[in-house]
């Protein structure tokens, strides 16, 4: 009889017949190909940050941190697969770090609807960051609660997982929910935005950059699905227990959603003064030479 307590404790290799917390042994590759990803995407941000001085893309690099511990413990977890550290060590930082992206997102949003004015949005830039990082941070804190307390039963013998997943699962679904209502009033602002004709001076300008949100915003929604889902089946559930689609709808959604605004970063489109000086036509040159004369 294998004492599974003794085994969450030190490294152990997998042992026939004896599962894991996981369902499966994660794989050391996905690991170390991740947590190079995301530690890539680290230095670039706080680079970029510190070069640009956008002081509030910190947010993306400490959310590459929260994602690199959290692969970091899913590496060790190969070798390690019955260590409770590892495992508690992943599972509460894969599931809060998109927070940090979120965040990211509402304050550019704010940023373009100083940029184009108010008529391009039904909230104003600083309602956007409180509602919506309130509701991040009481999603964040309910998820971090249950997943302590999941990770803990799952590792003990006979543990009943049930309440920590219950709580995981309201924690996320409150997230999904509040993500969602962004995604409407993103979408309400490009509708604005587009109605009012506010986004054809910006030709070449940060549309890139709103292009980028957009496809951020989308990866988190899909992984935010994903999540509802898998948590919502439980710990033995076809999902949790199928590494590929962890990585595919987690990881690869996570590092995509983080890693478009290193390469259409804030900084390098977004005007200092929070306005946008719009171009001057070669007409309006000529009128304005032609008023001077007179």
């Amino acid at each position: 009889m294998v004492d599974k307590m003794a085994l969450t404790v030190g490294c152990h290799a997998k042992i026939e017949g004896v599962g894991t917390s996981y369902g499966y042994v994660p794989h050391l590759s996905a690991g170390i190909v991740f947590c190079v990803l995301f530690g890539l995407s680290m230095i670039a941000h706080t680079v970029q940050f510190c070069w640009k001085r956008q002081w509030w893309c910190v947010v993306f690099t400490l959310g590459c941190m929260v994602e690199l511990i959290g692969w970091a413990g899913r590496t060790w977890s190969h070798e390690c697969p019955y260590n409770g550290t590892a495992f508690l060590m992943q599972i509460s930082t894969l599931i809060i770090a998109p927070t940090f992206f979120t965040a990211g997102i509402y304050v550019l949003l704010g940023r373009f609807i100083q940029i184009l004015g108010r008529e391009s949005s039904v909230l104003t830039p600083k309602l956007y960051l409180w509602i919506f990082c309130t509701c991040d941070i009481i999603s964040l804190v309910i998820q971090a609660i249950g997943g302590g307390l999941a990770s803990i039963a799952v590792n003990q013998v006979n543990g009943d997982t049930a309440p920590g997943t219950h709580i995981m699962v309201a924690g996320i679904v409150f997230q999904l929910f509040s993500i969602t209502i962004f995604v409407f009033c993103a979408a309400d602002f490009i509708r604005r935005s587009l109605r009012h004709g506010l986004l054809q001076p910006l030709t070449g300008s940060i549309q890139p950059l709103l292009y980028a949100m957009v496809f951020s915003v989308l990866c988190i929604y899909v992984r935010s699905i994903y999540r509802t889902i898998e948590l919502s089946q439980g710990w033995s559930g076809y999902l949790i227990t199928h590494e590929k689609y962890f990585i595919a709808l987690d990881g690869a959604m996570m590092i995509a959603a983080v890693a478009v605004f290193n390469f259409v970063h804030p900084g390098w489109l977004l005007p200092k003064d929070g306005v946008f000086k719009r171009p001057i036509s070669t007409d309006e040159m000529e009128m304005n030479r032609a008023s001077e004369n007179y």
